[in-house]
């Protein structure tokens, strides 16, 4: 049994190493002074203005996270981010991910440049958070419905499109659900890669 574990690990090295990447700037950034913590968040953002004066941040914004269970991440990594590994390789996987987090970044925060512009936002949304890694998880789920059989197929993009659509109808001014939209669409666009 363990040697299955480390099999399965193994196998996924990008998946794991990020994990505890996640998992050591999730603890550096608990031990800091809430304004410190609170600033380090706010410089490796990926909002209008630290895109504009960081362009960095599409990278490091992926090693924070907002504050949720480190029992999440380990979950849903390693249901969604090591199977598309497994399946993809290291390389492909990482072209995915990358796509779906840099792309739905651009396009949910061109929508936000686009509302400010019209006067349907305040311009105080050019500094608002975004940060975190769920762009990425949103394409590597998508992308993954390709190794899932049929009939399963069809359910799974069910639920899957259901899951953050909802997000969406609950508010249509929300750029983070218009950026899981974005990234699952470029997942599911990313069919190409896969073996």
């Amino acid at each position: 049994m363990l040697s299955d574990v480390w099999d399965y690990l193994r196998d996924a090295p990008g998946t794991y190493l990020w994990l505890l990447a996640l998992l050591g700037t999730s603890r550096y950034v608990r031990r800091l002074p809430a304004e410190r913590a609170a600033k380090l968040l706010e410089t490796n953002s990926t909002n209008l203005t630290q895109l504009r004066r960081a362009p960095y941040v599409l990278v490091t914004s992926l090693f924070f996270t907002a504050g949720t269970s480190w029992w999440f991440y380990l979950v849903t990594y390693s249901v969604f981010h090591a199977p598309a590994e497994h399946w993809l390789g290291t390389w492909r996987w990482l072209s995915v991910i990358g796509l779906a987090h840099v792309g739905a970044t651009l396009l949910s925060q061109g929508w936000v440049a686009r509302e400010i512009r019209a006067g349907r936002l305040p311009a105080s949304e050019r500094t608002t958070s975004d940060y975190g890694v769920s762009y990425a998880q949103a394409g590597a789920a998508a992308v993954l419905a390709y190794r899932i059989p049929m009939p399963w197929r069809v359910p799974y993009l069910v639920v899957l499109i259901a899951f953050y659509g909802y997000g969406w109808f609950k508010n249509r001014r929300d750029f983070t659900a218009i950026g899981h939209l974005c990234a699952l669409a470029i997942g599911l666009a990313c069919f190409w890669i896969a073996p």
